[in-house]
Parts: structure tokens; C-alpha cells; sequence
């Protein structure tokens, strides 16, 4: 059997360190860590570049990699450690809890995280997660931190404090031809002011066309004079351009707000009442050198429809 020197050297160095590790495979190391359990990591590409080092030099070599990787480890108990240490009513005191927008990917991994943090559907393919802002750092909400609070409350007291406390911008320009309105800033918490479209907007007696492509941006067409069709047709085209050239991108769908329910109490107890607006996708693809138009959804038909009954 060939001896595995280089793996042998990396075992060596993470004892050192007091971790127990083991080649579990060509290219993998298996870690067990106090407080944590067994990890995993890739080595296959430092194994390439320890191949080209010197036998004598080899130890110090994996002792460097393995320093790094308990940096890293350190680091991320560092930080779950002070979001275990949660006080739910030092948070709520200081309004410090905000509302961030995630799209439903981003918590899909690994198994159980969503359900373990302070989670709801805003709408399909969007999650609202409450987070504690730091000051250097963005952190999710744990549900076992919520210390008997129900919920709703938790979250409509981390809504106000993102309408509130967080400063935002809002114009309305013409794109294309179709009026649409911006609402952005720096940090990531624009997205709730979808709470309170109603500030923004007229009588919006069809809703609006609403899309949330990265978390500082938040783009609005109120649907009225404009056709349907090419207020659709530019949102669509908009939120994708955000999407590409934005970072940490959410969605580029293009959603149909429909006031209702929501948006008839009052704005306090909305936001408290464990309830969202209604958002529906919609979608339409158009070609114009066939001159046919399709819609991706239901409820794009239904908008259509309505609209042009209402124009006819």
C-alpha cells in the first residue's frame, strides 16, 4: 500500500491543533470539532499545490492550511454564539429587529434552516426573514429566540422599525414610455416598504406591477393609463437588467399587487396582523416580429383581461 505522506502531514497538523481528522477520500478530510461534530472539507486542490512542496517544508505547510481552517471555524462560532446569546426584549427595546427579503433558494440549505429561523412566504419564490442588525453584520432570527412572543408581533415590530428607522428614496421616472417608480437605498430592507404601497402610489384601482430584483431596489408601475402590455413588457425588461448587473440579486419576476384586505386596515395593525399583500407572478412574452403575445400565468391573463375591459 502506498503511504499517503501528504495526508498523514495534514492528520499530523490538525492533532496539533488538538482536532481529530481523517483522509475519508482522494480528496476529501473528515473533522471532528468539540461543540460542533464532524465536518467535511475539499482538499483536493491544496493537496495539488502540497505536492510541489519540499518533503522538509510539508509539515509547516499543512500547519498553515489547518490554522486557517480553525480561523474559520472559530469564526463561525463566534458568531453563532452571539446569535444564540439573543435578549428578544433588549432587541425589541432598541428596535433593532428588520425585515430582509431572501429569495426561497437561498434557504432551502441546508435541510430544516428555514423552519429553524423567524421565516414567512411574502410571496411565490420571496421569503421575509427577521434579522438582528448589527452593526457589522446582518443576522437571522432564531424561532427559539423569540422568548414567548408570538410571531406576528415579533414580526410587525421588525417591519416598523424597517419603515421607520431605515431611510429611503422614491421617484418616479419614464422607461420605455411607461411610468415607474424607484424606491431604493443602501442597505437591504427596501423591500418591506411593500407593506405600504399606498404611500406611493394613486387610487391604483388595478394594483401595480411590482419586482423585487435586488434587496435595496424596489420598482414599482402603477397599473392605469399605460397599456398592460408595456408596462409588463418594461418592468420584465428592468428587473432583469438589475438582476445582472445587481449583487445579491433576489428575483427578477415581476409580480401583480393587488390591494385587498391588507392594505383596508390600518397600517399599525397590518403590519402586526401576521398578514402580506397579495402578490401574484405574472408574465407575458411578446413577439413582435409575429405580433403575438403570451401569457406565463393565470393571473397575467386575468390583469390583461381586466385591463382591456376596463380600456375598451
Amino acid at each position: 500500500m502506498t503511504q499517503d505522506v501528504i495526508g498523514e502531514a495534514l492528520v499530523r497538523a490538525f492533532a496539533d491543533e488538538d482536532l481529530t481528522a481523517r483522509i475519508t477520500g482522494p480528496t476529501t478530510i473528515g473533522i471532528s470539532v468539540p461543540d460542533v461534530g464532524d465536518l467535511s472539507t475539499d482538499i483536493g486542490e491544496w493537496r495539488a499545490h502540497a505536492g510541489r512542496v519540499a518533503p522538509a517544508d510539508l509539515p509547516a505547510f499543512a500547519a498553515d492550511f489547518v490554522r486557517g481552517f480553525a480561523r474559520g471555524i472559530r469564526k463561525q462560532l463566534d458568531r453563532a454564539q452571539a446569535a444564540a446569546a439573543v435578549d428578544i426584549e433588549s432587541l425589541l427595546a432598541a428596535e433593532a429587529l428588520r425585515v430582509r427579503i431572501y429569495p426561497e433558494a437561498a434557504l432551502a440549505e441546508p435541510p430544516g434552516m428555514r423552519d429553524a429561523l423567524l421565516t414567512r412566504t411574502l410571496a411565490p419564490g420571496l421569503v421575509e426573514t427577521v434579522v438582528v442588525d448589527r452593526p457589522d453584520s446582518i443576522v437571522p432570527l432564531n424561532r427559539a429566540d423569540l422568548g414567548g412572543r408570538p410571531e406576528d408581533q415579533v414580526f410587525g415590530a421588525a417591519l416598523h422599525a424597517s419603515l421607520s428607522r431605515e431611510p429611503h428614496n422614491a421617484g418616479t421616472d419614464e422607461i420605455w414610455g411607461v411610468p415607474i417608480t424607484h424606491i431604493g437605498e443602501t442597505h437591504r430592507y427596501i423591500g418591506s416598504r411593500v407593506h405600504v404601497l399606498r404611500r406611493f402610489l394613486g387610487p391604483a384601482p388595478y394594483g401595480a406591477l411590482v419586482s423585487f430584483p435586488v434587496p435595496e431596489y424596489l420598482i414599482v408601475h402603477e397599473i392605469g393609463g399605460t397599456h398592460v402590455i408595456a408596462a409588463m413588457e418594461a418592468m420584465q425588461a428592468l428587473a432583469r437588467t438589475h438582476v445582472e448587473k445587481g449583487e445579491n440579486a433576489l428575483t427578477a419576476q415581476v409580480y401583480w399587487w393587488r390591494p385587498g384586505a391588507y392594505e383596508q386596515l390600518p397600517e399599525a395593525q397590518a403590519l402586526a396582523g401576521g398578514q402580506v399583500p397579495d402578490l401574484r407572478p405574472v408574465e407575458i412574452e411578446v413577439d413582435h416580429q409575429e405580433k403575438s403575445i403570451t401569457p406565463r400565468t393565470a393571473e397575467t391573463q386575468e390583469l390583461v383581461d381586466l385591463w382591456m375591459r376596463a380600456n375598451a
